[in-house]
């Protein structure tokens, strides 16, 4: 497997710990605000605005662990399955320098052994795939919400494609919703020739739009 990028710390604009990748010139969260961009995009937009139980969730793209662990911190009574793709995981280093003492949960996710399903707490099973996203497969509507949190298209063109959001609407079941930050008008081109019903939504700050696509 190739080797990621020096990863360096960083603060975002609301307090929270992100990473920056100097060879993409690419935050691992918003630089405005990592838990706030999270917070509204993933969780608010995502896991809030469906209702179903148990809710199983694919995240593209792990880094940090943060919309992982506020998703289980804000679960209240809902079942959770959450598989997550990181080609890249954190090392344990990088683990201990981000991941506050108190926050066992984030420590769990982001220490996960590769394929290997944990369960995390009562009602909550996680698994950890390094793979990478152009090659990942999974059955026809086993996912009812994706994060999309790939890095954006200018880094990452290859993951914003058409044949990726083809796979993604494969997999996702019907009811379900693909959530990111991104709003570009070529990825809800492709969105929509994917056959998702695509959604355009006001962003987090210094973000006009975030984007909700679903799946009917």
């Amino acid at each position: 497997m190739a080797k990621a990028s020096p990863r360096q710390l960083a603060v975002s604009a609301d307090g929270s710990p992100t990473l920056w990748v100097p060879e993409l010139d690419e935050h691992y969260h918003s630089i405005h605000g990592a838990l706030t961009e999270s917070q509204h995009v993933f969780l608010d937009a995502g896991f809030h605005a469906l209702a179903q139980n148990p809710m199983r969730i694919l995240e593209v793209g792990l880094g940090t662990g943060l919309n992982a662990a506020l998703t289980l911190k804000q679960r209240a009574e809902r079942t959770v399955y959450y598989t997550a793709l990181e080609k890249f995981p954190l090392t344990p280093e990088e683990i201990q320098t981000l991941v506050p003492k108190d926050d066992a949960i984030t420590a769990k996710i982001l220490s996960a052994p590769p394929n290997e399903l944990l369960h995390l707490e009562d009602g909550v099973e996680f698994r950890l795939l390094v793979e990478d996203l152009r090659t990942f497969q999974a059955e026809e509507n086993s996912y009812d919400l994706i994060y999309f949190d790939a890095f954006a298209p200018s880094a990452q063109p290859e993951l914003w494609t058409d044949e990726i959001f083809q796979n993604m609407y494969k997999i996702l079941a019907p009811g379900g919703a693909l959530v990111t930050y991104c709003a570009k008008g070529v990825v809800k081109r492709s969105m929509k020739s994917a056959g998702f019903e695509v959604e355009r939504l006001p962003g987090p700050p210094r973000k006009r739009e975030m984007t909700r696509a679903w799946k009917r």
